[in-house]
């Protein structure tokens, strides 16, 4: 694999990302294509070296059984994306911490949680522990979900996986395949009129600096050009296309503002960005 050029990006600047770049030996980041077997183990890899990190950042707004959509902070429990859940078996795609499905869980629901990486997985069994509420968790991709056909009446997710998978034709023709007829499918993803700006929370992340139409992979890789770190880009008409030709149908496509009085950054999510253009896109499906 080759690597563009090295970028001076916000990622490879930031704290917050410094001890998982350190631990897997990031020291090269830029654009480059990876196929699906690298992006899954640059997925796990990352993860896993992250996610102590990760929870101690957002735990506290995420909480130990809530559900929140995106940073903006939209909650399951005020907008009902997923309609009655009581008695319904819900699949959570790239669980992480599973606050979500601890959630549905206090709802009545019978959720499974799953995720490529043990590391996030350890921490949900924390949370189930904290909590009482103990979900199922699975340690998979999104690209192969192990599960039969037609095993579940719902799924979601929350920011979790979609963005790091090669194949998103797959991953919707997988969940697609274990939802049953007229289940609903709804997913949060960054807006993809995200990926034109850098990670940047404040005023220099209002300057366009990529293609939107550019669709090579974000890559952090290390000395050897192993993938540490991958982030896939797509088109709102990709999203579109990969959900009609799975067989599901968009019903809705929510961008959600930025709500008065949210203060919190989140990475590149803050006020003053949210106030000028979406953060996060909720892709709104249904099967036939």
């Amino acid at each position: 694999m080759t690597i563009d050029s090295p970028q001076d990006t916000a990622a490879q600047q930031s704290d917050r990302y410094a001890a998982a770049q350190a631990a897997l030996g990031a020291t090269r980041y830029g654009h480059a294509e990876v196929d699906g077997a690298a992006a899954r183990l640059a997925g796990r890899a990352w993860w896993d070296a992250d996610a102590d990190e990760y929870q101690a950042s957002h735990g506290d707004f995420l909480g130990d059984a809530e559900f929140r959509w995106c940073p903006e902070g939209l909650l399951e429990s005020e907008v009902g994306l997923l309609g009655e859940v009581a008695g319904r078996s819900v699949l959570e795609v790239g669980c992480g911490s599973a606050s979500c499905s601890r959630w549905l869980a206090g709802r009545g629901a019978a959720p499974v949680a799953l995720d490529i990486s043990s590391g996030m997985l350890r921490h949900a069994e924390i949370g189930a522990r904290r909590t009482g509420r103990h979900v199922p968790l699975v340690q998979a991709s999104a690209d192969a979900l192990p599960f039969a056909d037609d095993s579940f009446d719902a799924a979601c997710s929350a920011f979790g996986a979609i963005p790091f998978v090669a194949d998103l034709d797959q991953v919707m023709r997988e969940v697609a395949r274990v939802l049953r007829p007229g289940a609903r499918w709804v997913f949060a993803v960054t807006h993809p009129m995200r990926w034109i700006f850098p990670d940047d929370p404040g005023p220099d992340g209002l300057t366009v600096r990529q293609s939107y139409f550019d669709r090579a992979p974000y890559v952090e890789a290390d000395d050897e050009g192993t993938p540490t770190y991958v982030e896939f880009h797509r088109t709102l008409g990709d999203f579109v296309r990969a959900i009609e030709q799975a067989g599901l149908r968009l019903t809705d496509l929510i961008e959600p503002e930025w709500p008065a009085g949210h203060e919190r950054e989140w990475g590149q999510w803050s006020p003053l960005r949210g106030r000028l253009f979406p953060g996060t896109a909720i892709f709104c499906c249904r099967t036939r």
